[in-house]
């Protein structure tokens, strides 16, 4: 259980300073930061690999970066659908 929670908070930690960085927020608070956390985490071990130091099973660096491109994108798209 508290594995979990730990995975949870280490998840929106990253994708809280991951909107920091790029100056744009991800909709959805907390469970969107949680989520982008997690997604970008992933997306950022797919695409960099396993390095970096770790906490909770995540390589910090390589989850930052790819925190960092899903918030660019989904911003990016979200700015597409609200353009009129």
């Amino acid at each position: 259980m508290f594995s979990l929670l730990w995975f949870l908070i280490i998840g929106g930690l990253l994708g809280w300073v991951a909107s920091l960085i790029i100056g744009r927020d991800i909709p959805g608070g907390i469970i969107g930061n949680i989520i982008a956390g997690i997604i970008g985490a992933w997306i950022g071990v797919k695409l960099l690999g396993e390095w970096g130091p770790t906490i909770s099973d995540f390589y910090i660096f390589p989850a930052l970066i790819g925190s960092i491109i899903l918030i660019f994108i989904v911003s990016f798209i979200l700015k597409l659908m609200h353009k009129d």
